[in-house]
């Protein structure tokens, strides 16, 4: 498998992880708050990712049939 192939495929749960690590660097540092908003993007960037991937196999779906 290339790296192109795989960053398209796993990047929203690379960017997950990041946002993760972030989020516990902000919490240890002091930054609680700050560390807790962060740790919400986790979530909502896996979450986004589904509804785009879930968007995208109904238009191939669709265009498939036609």
């Amino acid at each position: 498998m290339n790296i192109s192939k795989m960053w398209s495929m796993y990047y929203p749960v690379i960017l997950a992880f990041l946002s993760f690590l972030y989020s516990v660097t902000l919490w240890f540092t002091g930054n609680k708050l700050e560390g807790i908003f962060v740790g919400i993007w986790v979530p909502s960037i896996l979450g986004f990712s589904v509804a785009i991937r879930q968007i995208r196999r109904d238009t191939n779906q669709e265009n498939q049939k036609e």
